[in-house]
C-alpha cells in the first residue's frame, strides 16, 4: 500500500479484516469486557458503524448490506462449526477405540485425516472441503452404525447443514472488487483511525486468548487478512 499508511494492507482488505474482527469481538464481548470497561456492545456497534460507512461512502464501493455481513460473519460460522467437528471426532475415537481399523476408516471416509489440522488452522477452503465429504459420505448406513454407539444423529444433520451456509459465505467474499478511487489525506486517516483502534482491540484480546487458539486467531489480524482470499 502507498506511504502515510499505518498498515501494508490493500484498504478493502484491512476494513473487511476490521469488520470481521469487530463482529468476533461483539460475539466474545460476554467474556471480554471483563478485560476493560469501555469496552461495550455500544461501543463496538459505534466501530462497526464506523467500518461500514468507511467502506460505503470513502471507499466507493457499493456493498450490499447482506452481502457485507455474510463475509464478515464467515470467521465467525467457522468457529462453531469447528467446534461441533472437533467434538464429533472425539466421540468417535472414544466410541471405536476398541476398533482402531474401524475408527480410522470412518475418520478417514469423512474428511477428518485429510482436512482437519487445516480447519484447525482456519483454512476455509479445508473447511469446506471437509463439510461436502462428510455431507456426501455420511450415508444412511453409516449413521446407524455411528448413532447405535449412542451419537446424537443432531450432531450429524448440523455438522451437515454448515456445508451449503459455509460455501456461499466464501462465495460471496470471493466476489468482492476493490474498486479504484483516489484517497484524500481526510480518508487516509479516518482508515488509519480504524486500523489503529482495530489492531488495538485484537492486541489485548488476542493475548487474553494465547492459550484458547482459535479464538487468539479470531484476533490475529495478519490471519484474518490470510484467511480472506479477496
Amino acid at each position: 500500500m502507498s506511504k502515510n499508511r499505518n498498515y501494508s494492507y490493500k484498504d478493502i482488505d484491512m476494513l473487511i479484516a476490521s469488520k470481521t474482527a469487530i463482529e468476533s469481538f461483539k460475539t466474545n464481548l460476554t467474556e471480554l469486557s471483563v478485560v476493560r470497561s469501555n469496552w461495550t456492545l455500544a461501543n463496538a456497534n459505534t466501530l462497526s458503524d464506523k467500518i461500514d460507512d468507511a467502506i460505503e461512502n470513502k471507499l466507493g464501493i457499493d456493498i450490499k448490506k447482506d452481502l457485507r455481513k455474510a463475509s464478515a460473519n464467515l470467521s465467525a460460522l467457522m468457529i462453531p462449526a469447528t467446534r461441533d467437528i472437533a467434538f464429533f471426532k472425539v466421540q468417535i475415537v472414544e466410541d471405536f477405540k476398541n476398533d482402531k481399523p474401524r475408527q480410522k476408516e470412518i475418520l478417514k471416509t469423512l474428511g477428518f485425516t485429510q482436512h482437519l489440522e487445516n480447519i484447525q488452522n482456519n483454512d476455509q477452503e479445508a473447511l469446506i472441503q471437509f463439510l461436502y465429504t462428510f455431507k456426501q459420505n455420511m450415508d444412511a448406513p453409516l449413521q446407524a452404525e455411528i448413532t447405535a454407539k449412542g451419537l446424537n444423529p443432531l450432531l450429524i444433520t448440523k455438522i451437515s447443514d454448515y456445508a451449503d451456509t459455509v460455501k456461499q459465505a466464501d462465495i460471496i467474499q470471493e466476489n468482492y472488487k476493490e474498486t479504484t478511487k483516489e484517497i484524500t489525506d481526510e480518508i487516509k486517516q479516518l482508515f488509519n483511525e480504524i486500523y489503529d483502534e482495530v489492531i488495538a482491540i485484537c492486541k489485548t484480546a488476542s493475548k487474553y486468548y494465547q492459550y484458547e487458539p482459535l479464538k487468539k486467531a479470531q484476533f490475529t489480524f495478519s490471519k484474518i487478512v490470510s484467511n480472506m482470499n479477496l
